[in-house]
């Protein structure tokens, strides 16, 4: 549950959205209101998987078959719906509902354009997997277990006829997006085997229909294992390339990101980021040299200097078996140092539990944040940690620089706190539902980037405690690499699928200019050859974020306080910052 404080700053937000709009219509915001309960209804009988990740589990024994017929069906709700928004004038609706009516029209246009322009059901076979939406059903206690395995036992009826869409719809793919499916895939046959069956024996169901969950259950692994053997031996001369195109990749990036800036603007901002944190990098690294280089000379190539300052820095990190352990320690002094600083409230009662990642997520990002949706802002928030385990010995070192002592800290900051387990309680508190499901990842991506320079611009350093006042230069110089990583993954990503970036430019970009380690470079390679605009969320999202944040202190002086900052501008939920921008500035006049 919500700070009370915060309560009522959400509520006084509200009050003065409707003071300023006291004269639209009444009648046209009550329209609009019943209209988004009614779309939201609808919605989840449309996408059945998404309504159960966000905590609806009206249709938790439902498994939409990926066909044609399913995809008329998602094209005729999208077109009724475009239908009915134009029946409301949006000089008649309140500031907060013209944000939700952008977001449901983008929504609407966003799946169309998905099926009849990017088509990526024919050219993605990892798109295809199961065993998320079956994983939640047995980890998330919303209902009690018997009931919610009674679920699972229908839900698997429809898992053959599912893979079998599958394989008809796949036309052409990627030769990158058929290895990752075959990764995933296999990767969680284990919900399927080892997870259900230690959730049977937790539960009290009788005996025949546990017997008859683990017949279905075998189905299942069958045809799972059918579904990737298909894939490893299906011909493909002539596999699609990966890169989205410049002209899909606007339009994708239109839509997703949902920024004031182009595609093409925050391309060119990234760019000079990049070389402005390149000198002050530079500065960082000639104020230590001294301290870590005694009698060796500093090289004139700046990068070569930077890098050689990083790598010596790289070499303070914790052990591959104790990296989990790690995380799981430094989280509760990240809170203790916000409550000291009075940064922003943290609502102890959300549970935070740091976990192994589950193999049906491996192969994307080596950490990440599964958190509860709307309906079930009770249930866990899972921190996934990326296992080392398997790993040669060279590959585990090169990782571990890269997540060094300094790094680690600022990933716990960025995934949990203040970062996205922070930013993703709060939304799921916002007064919109809409704001909370149709969430923007610029703006969630962003907030957890801008939540890493907060937290050192007030003087956060693990080495230093909770009344740290300054973090250390090598505190900002890592800060600065891995700020870097956020800004090329920009670059990389709008390179690579909108100007045939090649795998040797990648490296060089990654691992020569923005100082990553083999390890991590290759891994984004491999990231950037299966997402595509994923990777511009985080710079997009922090740069609008950032300007937002400075022009208010400018215009407000002595006034501006950072917690009211960041509790109203979370208040909204995950809605596009351009928009949270304008209701922002709007209260301030």
């Amino acid at each position: 549950m919500i700070k009370r404080t915060s309560i009522l700053l959400c509520f006084f937000i509200l009050i003065c959205m409707e003071t300023t709009n006291a004269k639209l219509p009444a009648d046209a915001n009550a329209r609009f209101d019943s209209y988004k309960e009614n779309f939201v209804l609808e919605l989840w009988k449309v996408y059945p998987s998404w309504a159960s990740s966000v905590g609806y589990h009206k249709y938790d024994s439902v498994l939409l078959i990926p066909d044609d017929a399913s995809r008329n069906n998602e094209l005729s709700f999208c077109r009724a719906h475009l239908d009915s928004l134009k029946k409301f004038k949006l000089a008649e609706l309140s500031d907060l509902n013209k944000i939700d009516y952008y977001l449901i029209e983008n929504q609407l246009k966003y799946a169309q354009w998905g099926i009849t322009e990017e088509k990526a059901y024919e050219w993605n076979p990892a798109s295809y997997n199961v065993s998320e939406s079956f994983a939640n059903m047995l980890g998330n206690d919303y209902a009690d277990l018997n009931s919610r395995l009674r679920n699972f036992y229908v839900r698997m009826g429809a898992v053959s006829d599912y893979y079998s869409a599958a394989k008809h719809n796949i036309k052409n793919p990627t030769k990158e997006h058929t290895i990752l499916a075959m990764e995933q895939n296999s990767g969680g046959l284990s919900v399927f085997t080892d997870d259900l069956n230690e959730a049977l024996k937790k539960s009290t169901l009788p005996d025949t229909e546990q017997a008859a969950i683990k017949e279905r259950a075998t189905q299942v692994v069958s045809a799972i294992k059918r579904y990737t053997s298909w894939l490893g031996k299906l011909p493909n001369p002539n596999p699609r390339s990966f890169r989205l195109g410049k002209e899909l990749y606007a339009k994708k990036f239109e839509y997703e990101i949902q920024s004031g800036y182009t595609a093409d603007e925050i391309f060119k901002k990234a760019q000079q980021h990049k070389d402005e944190l390149l000198v002050k990098m530079h500065d960082i690294t000639s104020k230590l040299w001294p301290k870590y280089m005694a009698g060796k000379p500093m090289p004139g190539d700046r990068l070569a200097a930077i890098r050689q300052m990083i790598d010596v820095l790289s070499l303070n990190h914790v052990q591959a078996d104790s990296f989990q352990a790690a995380i799981e320690h430094q989280l509760p002094e990240l809170v203790a140092f916000i409550k000291n600083k009075d940064l922003i409230y943290i609502d102890p009662s959300k549970p935070l539990v740091v976990r192994k990642e589950p193999g049906y997520m491996a192969g994307v990002a080596g950490a990440s944040i599964n958190a509860p949706g709307p309906y079930d802002k009770n249930g866990n928030t899972y921190y996934n940690v990326g296992s080392l385990s398997g790993w040669d010995k060279d590959k585990a070192e090169s990782y571990l620089r890269e997540y060094n002592h300094y790094i680690l800290q600022i990933l716990n900051i960025h995934e949990a706190i203040p970062g996205h387990y922070t930013q993703l309680v709060y939304a799921n508190q916002s007064p919109s539902i809409i704001k909370s499901i149709l969430g923007n990842n610029a703006m969630i991506e962003g907030w957890a980037v801008y939540g890493e320079r907060m937290m050192l611009e007030n003087g956060y350093d693990g080495d230093q405690g909770v009344n740290s006042t300054e973090a250390s230069p090598e505190m900002w110089l890592m800060y600065y690499k891995w700020n870097l990583r956020s800004t090329c993954n920009t670059i990389l990503d709008y390179s690579v699928h909108t100007k045939n970036m090649s795998k040797e430019d990648a490296m060089n970009l990654l691992v020569n200019e923005a100082f990553q380690q083999q390890a991590e470079a290759e891994g984004k390679w491999n990231r950037v050859s299966v997402t595509q605009v994923q990777l511009d969320c985080y710079f997009t999202g922090y740069t609008e974020i950032y300007d937002l944040r400075e022009s208010l202190k400018q215009s407000m002086g002595a006034k501006f306080n950072l917690k009211k900052f960041h509790e109203q501008f979370l208040s909204y939920g995950s809605a596009p910052v351009k928009y949270i921008k304008q209701l922002m500035q709007h209260d301030k006049k």
